[in-house]
């Protein structure tokens, strides 16, 4: 199949193509590259436009069969702050990339959501028919937009799975693509960051949680396990499945202080810390029920922390080594 990727060039877009590619597909990225890296598309054929450019959109859909969306602000803090510009992006200039899938004779959907959708749970871990209410704009966006796939599959043929992500982590086992992000918000590349001495040290938001050490509990995720569920995704439509939306996790869930031991082991080195207040609406733990996924489409998560922390630290020796010679 001929798959156009939206955001391609960044993160998980990228590690998506990827595994798009080892399948056999073609792939075209559609990109903007506000936050994606150009060397990330690799040699892939790279269309750099944004969602609301129609002019751009209709010649890029050309000859498409499929379509994964992974183009979208998504950042929770944020959101908060500027909600005006993530409805922008998530909601309206998605619809438009929608409309102009619609209008292409594309029926095929791959879309990237999140956990963010389902807000404060009372029940962890998480099913997919746990009620959708979330606490912040970006969930809102995301939710919005699930929302609109749903009354587009009813009215118009449109078939989609979308894939709620939990903590996405890791890079390619290669080393040669992994999370790239300016400012880094994330636990993992931050606290890399901070054993190496890149920044002075890392903030842990709260440690009174009802947790057993009092630090929040996420289920991360490896990008390269999300990126194999994608294309899974895929094929499970081209055989003629039902429209879906799935939870992707590994339905264990670690602490912030688990994961900085796991840093601290693999990379030999201590994580300078100090304790922060706890953020608005985390909630205490986020793990993922995966199991319908695992039914669906015989899709499970393959790797653990410590391949996730591996990985990332793989890629983080690698970007520091490139960034002292000046290579972009």
């Amino acid at each position: 199949m001929k798959v156009l990727v939206t955001g391609g060039a960044g993160y998980i877009g990228s590690h998506a193509v990827r595994a798009l590619t080892r399948r056999g597909h073609q792939v075209r990225i559609y990109d903007n590259l506000s936050t994606g890296h150009r060397f990330l598309a690799g040699s892939n054929d790279l269309v750099v436009g944004d969602l609301s450019d129609s002019a751009k959109l209709a010649p890029a859909l050309r000859g498409i069969d499929a379509v994964m969306h992974f183009a979208a602000s998504c950042y929770v803090g944020e959101s908060v702050k500027d909600p005006r510009e993530y409805f922008r992006n998530n909601v309206e200039s998605g619809l438009n990339f929608v409309n102009h899938v619609l209008d292409a004779g594309i029926r095929t959907f791959i879309q990237s959501s999140t956990c963010a959708t389902y807000g404060l749970p009372t029940v962890v871990p998480i099913r997919e028919d746990t009620p959708r209410q979330p606490v912040n704009p970006y969930g809102s966006s995301k939710l919005f937009f699930e929302n609109a796939l749903e009354a587009y599959a009813t009215a118009y043929g449109l078939r989609y799975v979308a894939f709620r992500y939990f903590n996405a982590s890791g890079a390619d086992e290669s080393g040669e693509i992994g999370e790239l992000h300016d400012p880094e918000t994330h636990l993992i590349p931050k606290a890399l960051q901070a054993a190496t001495g890149i920044i002075p040290e890392l903030e842990i938001f709260g440690s009174d949680y009802p947790t057993p050490d009092g630090t929040c509990i996420r289920d991360y995720i490896h990008v390269n396990d999300l990126a194999e569920a994608h294309a899974l995704g895929l094929e499970y439509l081209a055989a003629g499945g039902a429209s879906t939306s799935l939870n992707l996790g590994t339905g264990t869930g670690n602490s912030v202080n688990e994961v900085i031991a796991a840093c601290e082991r693999i990379s030999g080195r201590k994580v300078p810390r100090r304790m922060g207040p706890r953020r608005p609406g985390d909630p205490p733990a986020l793990v993922a029920d995966a199991s319908k996924a695992q039914k669906t489409m015989r899709w499970k998560a393959a790797r653990g922390l410590n391949e996730i922390v591996a990985t990332a630290w793989k890629w983080h020796e690698k970007s520091q080594a490139e960034a002292l010679e000046g290579r972009p």
